[in-house]
């Protein structure tokens, strides 16, 4: 099998590099993961319960494989996805796997097939590869293993080395998970992240009833401003009660505003009561970005902005599958203009941390480099999502350090749903930021010694500092 099973896989071909990178490698690849963004289920953590079945486990709910079986032609109804109106979906696992092995061919070259193959040779000790022949051969062994009590969720947690991941939740959730895990007394550290998309964005469905079930949660009149404000910093107080370190902002674009108490006042009036105005509605989440880096330069919570994904792209797969269904496409970004009112408001503040991410990689060396390298609130969030890949992790050194340096980064985080490849993301991440450590010793650019330092950094105590873990 071709995944992470070779040991120079990602490394440099000449001989000088590898050999450096090896090195580098070695040193890194048994630190803790620490995983400071994501979207795994905290009731699998709470509950502890046998995974259902393989294709619950690795197929249903990942989006990066059923984008591309949906690509080619294959249903995502046949896949197990769920329909938001009950309507029937194919519910048998074998069935399931066994179209994702006759289809497996398709993710030649892609990170999924490296991700998926790490899964299947370190996780479940198959080296056989996956296709129409050895589906059911596969969907046994993993089966059977799932059954077993050191597959289940906490043991895979410390199977896997995690020293503390955080879920994402939003601003509307009870956050029950967490509760149950904290009563549990089990040790494993799973924080939340404040994600207030449903309660921030005027386009998001059922906006209106979803700022009253806000005031009803917190007491807050979140018919004004002032108590839809207050109602913010109540949630973003319990949230950071169950170890939230950071809020998350899934917003169209990276545009901000800064306006008047009384204009914001004003705006938030018109919003409330449904205004359609497209511009108002840009407005108020513009408004709304600047008014959480405001709050997290009082609270201390980092702030994650994820701009540039047009959601939903297909409304036919929307109303009929949801969110986060694989339709979700990168659009043009602009950093400079659109962050300006927010960092004239706190751009300078020392102990605020605003981490950028970014789809639009014409981004990288133009805007967020610039930004990230002057402003003292700005990091760089790793490659996101499409990037998330062994070129786009080195597309975003190489555009990157030359002006921001590697400091002014964060590290690592796989952002991810699906738990068990977490170890092949972080290991597809050390060695490509190995590889292109040992190219700068290789080329005369970095001291040996330093390119150590760096690898731990990159590997581990970046993250654990900027999202002050």
């Amino acid at each position: 099998m071709a995944a992470l099973t070779d040991p120079d896989l990602l490394f440099p071909a000449e001989a000088r590099p590898r050999s450096v990178a090896r090195e580098l490698y070695a040193g890194v690849k048994d630190l803790p993961i620490v995983s400071p963004h994501g979207h795994t289920d905290p009731r699998w953590y709470a509950l502890n319960a046998a995974f259902p079945d393989p294709a619950q486990l690795l197929i249903v709910p990942d989006h990066y494989i059923f984008r591309m079986l949906f690509s080619q032609g294959v249903r995502l109804e046949d896949l197990g996805v769920p329909t938001l109106d009950g309507s029937p979906v194919e519910t048998d696992g074998r069935t399931i796997w066994r179209r994702f092995a006759e289809h497996y061919y398709l993710f030649r070259g892609t990170p999924t097939r490296l991700w998926f193959d790490h899964v299947l040779a370190h996780l479940f000790g198959i080296e056989e590869p996956l296709n129409a022949a050895t589906a059911d051969r596969h969907y046994d062994i993993i089966a059977t293993l799932l059954q077993w009590e050191n597959f289940r969720p906490r043991a895979l947690f410390e199977r896997f080395n995690i020293e503390v991941i955080a879920t994402t939740e939003g601003a509307l959730d009870d956050l029950r998970w967490h509760q149950m895990i904290r009563d549990s007394g089990w040790e494993g550290r799973v924080v939340t992240a404040y994600r207030p998309d449903a309660v921030v964005d005027p386009d998001f469905e059922g906006f209106s009833a979803n700022l009253d079930r806000l005031g009803d949660i917190t007491g807050c009149d979140t018919g004004t401003w002032a108590g839809y404000l207050d109602a913010h910093r109540q949630r973003r107080a319990f949230f950071k009660s169950f170890g939230a370190t950071a809020s998350d902002h899934g917003h169209p674009t990276a545009e901000t505003a800064n306006l008047s108490d009384a204009a914001a006042q004003e705006l938030f009036n018109r919003i409330r009561r449904g205004s359609d105005d497209e511009r108002e509605r840009k407005l108020f989440r513009a408004q709304m970005l600047t008014e959480m880096a405001k709050m997290s330069r009082d609270d201390g919570l980092v702030l994650q902005i994820h701009p540039g994904s047009w959601r939903n792209h297909s409304p036919a797969v929307f109303q009929r599958f949801g969110r986060d269904k694989g339709f979700d496409i990168p659009i043009r970004t602009d950093y400079v203009t659109a962050l300006r009112p927010l960092l004239d408001c706190v751009g300078l503040e020392r102990d605020l941390t605003i981490i950028l991410f970014t789809l639009d990689e014409t981004s990288y060396a133009r805007e967020l480099a610039p930004l990230a390298g002057v402003y003292p609130a700005l990091k760089l969030g790793p490659a996101w999502w499409f990037h998330d890949s062994p070129e786009g992790m080195r597309r975003f050194r190489e555009m990157t350090t030359e002006t921001a340096g590697f400091y002014n980064t964060v590290g690592f985080n796989d952002d991810t749903r699906a738990f068990p490849s977490i170890p092949a993301r972080h290991e597809v991440a050390r060695r490509v930021d190995c590889a292109f450590l040992a190219r700068l010793v290789a080329e005369h650019r970095l001291r040996e010694d330093e390119a150590h330092e760096l690898a731990q950094e990159l590997a581990y105590t970046l993250a654990k500092k900027a999202y002050r873990l």
